[in-house]
């Protein structure tokens, strides 16, 4: 687990378990407020995200709240009050940055409610596994504001305009059998064995060449808001640059010599 410089009543607000190798696993650990996002919770994630970007240690990450929920959106009392000036200052885009630019595959393993804030902190990752008891949804509507962290953006570029629409326009919460219908959760699984299953794919990729890895992500989020020809040009020049690695030439091999790869990263 990370040292940060808090107190003792807010150090575990974000724990963080090393024990699968080369995997991470973060958990949001605010259960009394199921798991809202205040911004504690916000700077926490980013300084979290932030240290493993720079682990060569660490190869994939798992994101979850735990078993019973995931996050149910943003802490209101912070916000009830605030006025445009102050919530411009707080500058949580910066927090959400981090995990947006975070260059390694992220797994969301999402129990119970994924709402507001909590629905956007899952967009953020790369993979999305729920359990069959999740509840997805973008209610800010309902309490006179709209998503502020990607709900208008990341949700339309994931379900379209009109499933998005719908979400957004009328604040309805999505049972985890419609959000992967419309395209919003990778996988499905039992609740109890969400963070299991999201802990076994975060394992296999841990096994695959970890800088394949970060150009696909980096090239397929780029290509989202680039023509296709510019999109076609990077991930071009992202397959050529990769054959100058140690990884590629040790995939070829054990290809051909019918054996298991070990990628080192270089």
């Amino acid at each position: 687990m990370f040292n940060y410089d808090n107190n003792a009543d807010d150090s575990n607000i974000i724990t963080v378990d090393f024990s699968t190798p080369k995997v991470a696993v973060i958990c949001i650990n605010r259960p009394e407020a199921k798991n809202a996002l205040n911004i504690l919770v916000r700077k926490r994630l980013a300084e979290t995200f932030s240290e493993l970007t720079f682990n060569d240690d660490i190869h994939a990450i798992v994101l979850t709240g735990g078993e019973t929920v995931f996050a149910a959106g943003a802490d209101l009392k912070e916000m009830a009050t605030a006025t445009s000036t102050e919530m411009m200052l707080r500058h949580t885009e910066r927090y959400w940055n981090v995990i947006a630019q975070c260059p390694k595959p992220i797994i969301a393993a999402v129990n119970g409610y994924a709402l507001g804030g909590g629905c956007e902190l899952a967009m953020h990752a790369d993979i999305i596994i729920a359990g069959k008891s999740a509840i997805f949804g973008q209610p800010e509507i309902k309490v006179g504001v709209i998503p502020g962290a990607g709900g208008t953006q990341r949700l339309f570029r994931a379900v379209g305009k009109f499933h998005a629409m719908r979400m957004i326009m009328t604040g309805v919460l999505v049972s985890a059998d419609e959000a992967y219908r419309i395209g919003l959760v990778s996988q499905l699984t039992e609740d109890e064995q969400t963070i299991a299953t999201a802990l076994q794919m975060a394992t296999d990729l841990a096994r695959m060449p970890p800088i394949a890895l970060q150009q696909m992500k980096e090239i397929a989020l780029l290509s989202e808001d680039v023509p296709l020809n510019a999109g076609l040009c990077l991930e071009r020049k992202a397959f050529q640059l990769l054959f100058s690695t140690e990884d590629q030439k040790e995939g070829a091999a054990a290809f051909l010599e019918k054996r298991h790869p070990n990628y080192v990263g270089r």
